[in-house]
């Protein structure tokens, strides 16, 4: 008994130290920290936003939005020195800009509609589909291959999403 109880206290190590190591890569010069952090304003965008739409036509509030993250973004780039004159970028970097700029919009008045609409805990995870759509479009438009273990993450993201969807 007392071998196994050993055994038992490396392994709990093993994985103490595994789960330790995983997280001390999470740097601010890591993309995982980056996106970590997407995902916890994105989880405060879709609170935020299901109490401030209450009793407002979603397209105000988009609107609304759209304005409070054009002037935050604006005293971001300003204040860290990163401006320069946006018109000086080439035509197609200004081209797909102003496309994902267009579907970005796109995404967040249905969204507000959705959220108008629905629960919160149930709108917000299905626009999270977007993740497999993402991973589709990237495999189309810009050649990736994600692994079978990437496919896998992907596929139970849209089990989840239609366990929300499809109800019994």
């Amino acid at each position: 008994m007392p071998c196994r109880k050993k055994t038992e206290q490396r392994r709990h190590l093993t994985l103490g130290s595994t789960a330790i190591g995983a997280w001390m890569t999470v740097t601010p010069h890591s993309w995982v920290f980056w996106a970590l952090l997407s995902a916890m304003f994105a989880a405060l965008t879709a609170i935020f936003a299901k109490i401030g739409i209450q009793g407002v036509d979603s397209d105000l509030a988009t609107l609304v939005r759209t304005a409070v993250v054009i002037v935050a973004l604006f005293a971001f780039v300003w204040f860290t020195g990163k401006w320069s004159n946006p018109l000086e970028l080439p035509a197609r970097t200004l081209r797909f800009l102003a496309l994902s700029g267009l579907a970005t919009g796109a995404s967040w008045v249905c969204y507000f509609r959705a959220l108008q609409l629905g629960e919160a805990s149930k709108v917000a995870p299905v626009d999270k589909l977007s993740l497999v759509l993402v991973a589709i479009f990237a495999v189309i438009f810009l050649g990736e291959r994600p692994s079978i273990r990437d496919w896998s993450g992907i596929a139970m993201v849209a089990g989840g999403v239609m366990l929300l969807v499809f109800k019994r």
